[in-house]
């Protein structure tokens, strides 16, 4: 018994050993042709290669330092041969969907110019425009602070640039009766804000009766529309949204370019951002005169400092956030209004300097979905700015649009009854209105709270200024037009 219980081991030690012997043969080939198989697998899925690219910000910035560093390569070892593969993944993701439907967010804050950039697009055929449908959010939420608003403001950007509108429902104020179709609680375009001089809501077909057609470059009438063109539901302007290649939503209240990264890095949605810059004395000088119209969103801004600072107890101080029946002290109108205006504006200044330092470290994908654009280029040299806009958003140059933006920068005047009204003006006085109405004060004010970010941007300061300005680094100055507008 002992000896064939031993032989019986002695045969299955055989027989393991014959098998392990047997997989280490037949592994070993497959393990020693594992890298060919893998580059054979990157070559049948560029796609997969392609897509991992573009969601990863690294990686497009790691695959970007491998293609300069292969370029360097193939010039000292004097090898012209191009890769297998881009090394520039997100590049080829750029590259395919730029036939795609286009989206184009600008950019901006309150007072920039903002309106007459978003109208530029607004008159364009081939482009549906949005005004400001965050406004919605805000006046929702108030008095939610900017700072925790600005996910809802992405998410809203999300579901607006895919055409879908029912987002707007969770913000349209119940007891506006014009905003809602008969017998129904579904939204209709009167619920969108500005909507009357929308040009796709005030021309046919949504609007069978308007006095102009959708091709027709000029200035909507407001009240024109609203007399001629009464509201549809908005399931009808979502089905007109999906006709146009180029969708452009314009807003004030994204502080924050980095916010926009997810969307940036969808590939669904090839989304681009145009972002509108201008002389934060101007902006100030604005404002001021806009103070009652901006005073409510100023203090959201604002709150966006209550975290532990000096603002929480400046806020407080003069009666805002305080609770009900609280006593808290109160400055005369005006002084309070300028006072958050101030704040709010080195808020602002603080944001502008993060996307500068963020749209500088940028890799190179992402910088090339990014337009930087000063107010002061656009209305000095508004056929040049407009012809550099129209090429990045992958739009038609258009005589008649080339017309329009120079009609709308040599106004008669530069002040108007309607501060929130877009009409021609005098470019010349709206760049340099500021260096008459100012105080000194103020001047000295701004220029210390946006210092930082006047630097990136070229705007000298007072004491440093010439008779002209200078370009920006790294700019060639634009060639003057025939007409001699620089």
């Amino acid at each position: 018994m002992k000896g064939r219980r031993r032989r019986r081991r002695e045969y299955c030690k055989f027989a393991l050993l014959l098998v392990l012997y047997t997989l280490v043969l037949l592994l070993v080939p497959s393990v020693l042709d594992g890298g060919r198989d893998g580059d054979k697998g990157a070559e049948h899925c560029p796609g997969l290669q392609r897509s991992l690219g573009v969601w990863s910000l690294e990686a497009a910035a790691a695959g970007e330092r491998e293609q300069g560093a292969e370029a360097r390569a193939a010039e000292e070892g004097g090898a012209n041969q191009s890769p297998r593969f881009p090394s520039n993944l997100s590049g080829a993701v750029g590259e395919a969907v730029s036939r795609e439907k286009q989206h184009i967010y600008v950019h901006a804050t309150w007072r920039t110019g903002s309106s007459f950039l978003g109208e530029l697009f607004n008159q364009h055929p081939d482009v549906f425009y949005l005004y400001e449908p965050m406004w919605h959010l805000w006046q929702a939420l108030y008095p939610g602070d900017a700072e925790s608003l600005q996910g809802a403001l992405r998410d809203m950007l999300r579901s607006l640039f895919r055409c879908d509108f029912s987002v707007l429902r969770l913000y349209a104020p119940p007891g506006d009766p014009a905003a809602r179709a008969p017998d129904t609680a579904n939204l209709t375009t009167a619920a969108l804000f500005r909507w009357r001089t929308n040009k796709v809501i005030c021309s046919p077909p949504l609007c069978p009766g308007a006095p102009r057609a959708r091709a027709e470059v000029g200035l909507v009438e407001d009240t024109a529309c609203e007399r001629s063109c009464p509201p549809v539901a908005i399931r009808a302007l979502e089905a007109e949204c999906r006709k146009y290649p180029v969708v452009v939503i314009k807003d004030v209240r994204l502080l924050d370019l980095g916010v926009l990264v997810p969307l940036l890095r969808d590939p669904g949605l090839n989304l681009k951002v145009v972002q509108l810059f201008r002389d934060p004395r101007a902006v100030h000088n604005s404002r001021l005169k806009s103070r009652q119209g901006l005073l409510r969103e100023s203090i959201q801004v604002l709150r966006t400092r209550q975290r532990g600072d000096r603002f929480h107890r400046v806020l407080l101080a003069h009666g805002v956030g305080a609770r009900p029946g609280g006593q808290s002290r109160a400055l005369p109108a005006a002084p309070r209004a300028d006072f958050f205006l101030t704040g709010a504006l080195e808020v602002i200044c603080e944001a502008w300097l993060r996307d500068l330092l963020f749209a500088r470290g940028a890799p190179a994908w992402l910088r090339r979905r990014y337009l930087r654009l000063r107010y002061e280029d656009l209305v000095r040299q508004p056929r040049a700015q407009l012809r550099r806009l129209l090429r990045f958003s992958g739009l038609r140059a258009l005589a008649a649009l080339d017309a329009f933006a120079l009609n709308m920068t040599r106004g008669a005047a530069y002040g108007a009854d309607r501060p929130f009204h877009l009409s021609a003006r005098d470019a010349r006085e709206a760049v340099h209105a500021w260096r008459e109405r100012l105080s000194r004060e103020q001047v000295r004010q701004v220029e210390a709270a946006c210092a930082p970010a006047m630097r990136l941007l070229a705007y000298p300061r007072s004491g440093e200024e010439g008779d002209a300005e200078q370009p920006r680094e790294g700019e060639t100055p634009l060639e003057m037009d025939a007409d001699g507008a620089t």
